[in-house]
């Protein structure tokens, strides 16, 4: 048998390269008892201790540590945890380290958390430092006793101070044990490794091959015993240390939150206040119908049967919060929102009654689950909310947890190009060939790629590239915070979790969502919504400009104004109906209630897609009705017969087969995995079941073979309920306050050029007039100006946000508008009003406001600028040509990405009749032959297999931009002609790839603008 003392794992950030999923396989086959993990953090602790469990493998928690005896003097320490005590003072260790700065560990935080600790000392570290101060050994000796060690390294032969060593242990009678520290699996492994750990630092230098660093390979059990084949006592005292390590880490009961109450009272009973309470105002009636009141007393008894009922307080409580500070929330998201207390606690806006909503979608007592109430909320107060709840209830029991990202096939490419020293062309080649595919692998490419095959094997070094970048790929990189997860516990976090530094004085758990609550904590999420920050964004622009006070809650959803504009499928910036798809959906179901919203929202997926046309027809009478049995009726009554979602699966179980509905609810869960065996099991309990409730077998046989059909297809409802409702408050805000509805889109669209100008031609189209940016008018974001939408200046490139901060204070301290450029510039300073400021501003007509020539303006910057650093004689403008129509256009085009105040195809489009547009190309059919206008952006020349020239032009119009391909034939018709930012007439065939249109041209004219 052997064992492994030190082994770091890939989960240690770039300073290993060894993958769990490799380690196994070797470790089993070297028969290894024990082995210890051994990372600067406790990054990946809880898989590795899982997989060696199941692997059969004794495991051992261990963590490097340099510890810090005096002000300069630090000496690196292994520690593992020798029982629970251990264990848990090596959560507090790693935390304390990770949270300092300079992620030492002072002596006196060592001696407050040695107890159920082992030490080793690595004795020839960083040079062998212990030797040259054997005095620390000796105060460690008096900390640990007969738990500190000695741990001698061998890398192939004794070292060269080993006696020494040995010496030490005899003087101060510290035993030896045999270590050997693990980076990387195989000696093959190490160029890889050192380009990791140079990929981690950023410094190539770091490619050394030092010998040390070489000898850091997983070793047989015959290499242990050849290194210390004269010290077998070392190998024997190294594998009792591992056994010696007894840590349970066995799953958790969740430790749920504890919300503050008052004394005598229990979170129960002020559950129970708050939901009545609540439920009465939603209400509006202090008698609840009896409906409500079954259904919330069944409620209320499953949550606090659970022990739940702090959590849902807690969750009340920072809701209410966001409510005070007019932080706008979303109406429900998930299972959450089948929920009549979250109704009641205003933690949803949704009415589950109202929509036939099952609270078991949400708590089944019939399967145990945590409660998961995920929220939504503007993405720029998110924060706030988060920050509140660590102010609650403690710096030490709030935390948002980490994630880690990895090396992704085009990032290792790049990265270890850039190591090895690749030229910046290579570099670039290497971007082209390497798609932009979330998930892609670069065997995957290597396959698929004939080019790139033949790329690498053009050079060997080529070749190690990719070898060494195969063996890095999908390696953790780096560590950063979850969009959403937040862990709230009722004990402090080092106590069960490793935390490190994080944002705004939240800390960071060290272990990732799934390892938090596997440590039995309770995950929340709190998540940014950019929909909800577009909808807030209307609601104070139309406050402004119609003083308004729009409240989402209250807003009609039976408004024809609405349904007309979403029968017209006219939903571009409306959240979740915008694509082409969807909106073609809308037209043809032609909603007229919004659980036609509801339902097209649950039927747009891949699958059920394809009973959109069926659910329109049967709505539209086209089409009857048919059902298996009338009782289903009742159920698929709102959907026309189509079955769309898991809570009519659900029904149907309970009220054909009298299953109760968290049985049925586990029934459709099951039969959703296609278990065959499950299947079986369940269509013989579900077709029993009916025939006791006196249905004929053969039609329950027929009813449970359509739930199968449908398990993969079935959306929960309640979530497209809730989200369907932030689809027509967005319709419905469109449809009456157009101008603010697309003033918001633009803002949230600045930065984004082809989004921006794809919302201005729509606005528009719309008769909104867009008013050009204005040093005096505009502001940071786009604004409604007298039912117009002004420019905003955050808009134009290179307009800093400093500089705007400027520009808007002395705007506001002042009475008047600026008079010229010369006042402008004085009243900014000469720190702000500089040449990269306002050249910008300029260009994009920003100062217009001056009645004065652009070129003018561009020409003065310099002489305003020594105006007011001098400020001698009378100031004076510069003289110079006017621009032309063309530079000035071209001035836009550079600092706003399109042409705003007229477009250079304007005037050609009334004498050149075209018959599509890169607007309306799209609503074209695949292979049907178009005219088109467009000004050359890009031209790419390549040769054929023949040798033959042909060309890619991209062209661009006053609405976006489209590929034409021209082949040999078309290309030398005019190659003499084509050039950069030439207006181009062409005729061809449009061929759809991927859903995009490309042209194929037959015939092509150039024109100078």
């Amino acid at each position: 048998m052997v064992v492994y003392p030190q082994i770091r794992t890939s989960a240690d950030l770039l300073k290993s390269t060894i993958r769990i999923e490799a380690l196994i396989p070797f470790l089993q086959q070297q028969k290894a008892e024990a082995c210890a993990i051994v990372n600067s953090r406790l990054y990946g602790l809880l898989p590795f201790w899982h997989e060696m469990k199941k692997a059969g493998i004794h495991p051992v928690i261990g963590l490097a540590v340099n510890v810090q005896f005096a002000e300069d003097v630090e000496l690196p320490l292994i520690l593992y945890a020798q029982n629970n005590r251990g264990y848990h003072h090596l959560l507090k260790i790693s935390s304390s380290v990770a949270i300092r700065k300079d992620e030492l560990l002072p002596f006196r935080w060592l001696a407050g958390y040695a107890a159920g600790c082992i030490a080793i000392i690595p004795v020839f570290a960083q040079e062998a430092v212990w030797l040259e101060r054997p005095q620390l050994a000796e105060q460690l000796k008096q900390l640990f006793g007969e738990h500190l060690f000695i741990g001698i390294e061998r890398l192939e032969v004794a070292a060269a101070r080993e006696q020494e060593a040995v010496q030490l242990s005899e003087q101060m009678a510290i035993p030896i044990m045999a270590i050997h520290e693990n980076t990387f699996m195989t000696k093959d492994d190490h160029f890889a490794y050192e380009v990791a750990r140079a990929i981690d630092t950023g410094v190539k230098e770091n490619l050394t091959f030092n010998l040390k660093l070489k000898h850091r390979y997983m070793l047989t059990k015959e290499e242990w015993q050849q290194f210390f084949a004269d010290r077998p006592q070392w190998l024997k005292q190294a594998a009792q240390v591992l056994r010696s390590c007894h840590v349970t880490l066995e799953q958790h009961d969740t430790l749920m939150p504890k919300f503050p109450v008052a004394n005598g009272q229990t979170a129960e009973q002020l559950l129970q206040e708050h939901v009545l309470s609540g439920l009465q105002q939603r209400l509006q009636s202090m008698q609840l119908p009896t409906n409500y009141e079954q259904r919330v007393r069944h409620e209320l008894s499953v949550i606090c049967s659970m022990g739940y009922a702090d959590y849902f307080l807690i969750v009340e409580d920072f809701m209410r919060f966001a409510r005070e500070q007019q932080i706008l929330t979303g109406p429900g998201r998930g299972s959450s929102a089948s929920s009549l207390v979250a109704y009641a606690l205003r933690i949803t806006q949704v009415d589950p009654l109202q929509y036939d909503l099952l609270f078991e979608r949400f708590l089944n007592p019939e399967r145990v689950t945590l409660p998961d109430i995920d929220i939504d909320f503007v993405d720029t107060k998110r924060q706030e909310v988060i920050q509140y709840v660590a102010n609650k209830y403690g710096q030490q029991h709030v935390a948002q947890i980490i994630t880690f990202g990895t090396l992704s096939a085009k990032a290792v490419a790049r990265d270890v190009a850039r190591m090895l020293g690749f030229e910046q062309t290579e570099l670039e080649q290497i971007s082209k060939m390497l798609p932009n595919k979330p998930g892609i692998m670069l065997q995957d490419v290597y396959k698929e790629s004939q080019n790139l095959r033949n790329w690498i094997q053009q050079k060997p070094e080529r070749e190690r590239w990719y070898a060494t970048a195969q063996k890095l790929e999908g390696l953790p990189r780096n560590a950063s915070t979850h969009a959403a997860g937040v862990v709230l516990s009722p004990i402090p976090l080092v106590e069960v979790v490793p935390i490190e530094e994080g944002h705004d004085q939240i800390f960071l758990t060290q272990w990732s969502m799934f390892e938090v609550e596997q440590a039995g904590l309770l995950k929340m999420d709190f998540l940014g919504l950019r929909n909800l920050t577009i909808l807030e964004q209307i609601r104070r622009s139309v406050q402004y400009t119609h003083g308004q006070d729009i409240q989402f809650e209250k807003i009609p959803l039976h408004d024809q104004q609405t349904f007309d504009l979403l029968q017209a499928g006219d939903t571009a910036g409306i959240f979740q109906l915008e694509s082409e798809g969807m909106r073609q959906a809308l037209r043809e179901i032609k909603p007229t209630h919004f659980l036609d919203i509801v339902a097209v929202n649950a039927l747009y997926r891949p699958g059920p897609m394809d009973f959109i046309a069926t659910y329109a027809r049967r709505k539209h009478g086209q089409e009857q009705v048919t059902l298996l049995h009338p009782v289903l009726e009742p159920i698929l009554y709102e959907t026309y017969g189509v079955l769309i979602y898991q809570e009519q699966i659900t029904r149907i179980a309970h009220v054909m087969a009298g299953f109760s509905i968290g049985e049925a609810d586990i029934l459709r869960r099951a039969v959703s995995k296609k278990n065959r065996e499950e299947l079986e099991r369940q269509r013989e309990r579900f077709v029993l079941g009916a025939q006791h409730k006196g249905y004929d077998p053969q039609i329950a046989n027929e009813v449970y073979a359509l739930i199968v059909r449908f398990a993969d297809y079935g959306f929960p409802k309640s979530h497209a309920v809730a989200y369907s409702l932030i689809s027509y408050q967005m319709a419905y805000l469109k449809a009456h306050y157009p101008v603010n509805f697309y003033a918001a889109l633009l803002t949230n669209a600045t930065g984004n050029t082809d989004k921006l100008v794809q919302i201005l031609i729509e606005a528009k189209a719309k008769g909104i007039t867009i008013l050009p940016p204005s040093i005096q008018k505009s502001g940071r974001h786009f604004k409604v100006e007298n039912g117009q939408i002004r420019y905003s200046l955050s808009a134009i490139k290179n307009v800093s946000q400093p500089f705007l901060k400027s520009l808007m204070e002395v705007r506001n301290e002042r009475d008047t508008p600026f008079k010229d450029l010369f006042d402008l510039a004085s009243s900014l300073s000469t720190a702000v009003f500089q040449q990269k400021a306002i050249e910008p501003l300029i260009k994009a007509g920003a100062l217009d406001d001056f009645q004065l020539d652009r070129a003018v303006l561009l020409a003065s910057i310099e002489a305003a600028r020594k105006h007011v650093d001098f400020n001698v004689g009378k100031p004076k403008l510069a003289v110079t040509e006017p621009l032309s129509q063309q530079e000035r256009l071209q001035y836009e085009k550079d600092v706003l990405g399109f042409y705003l105040s007229e477009h250079p195809l304007t005037k050609w489009r009334t004498t050149i009749q075209v018959s599509a547009t890169t607007y309306n190309v799209n609503r074209q059919r695949d292979g049907q032959y178009v005219k088109m206008l467009g000004i050359t952006s890009e031209i790419k020349q390549i040769r054929t297999k023949k040798g033959e020239l042909m060309a890619f032009v991209e062209l661009q119009d006053e609405y976006g931009s489209i590929s034409a391909t021209l082949f040999p034939k078309e290309f030398a018709a005019v190659q003499q002609q084509l050039e950069l930012n030439l207006i181009a007439y062409v005729e061809g065939v449009l061929e759809f790839r991927f859903g995009k249109p490309q042209l194929k041209v037959k015939h092509m004219r150039m024109q100078a603008m």
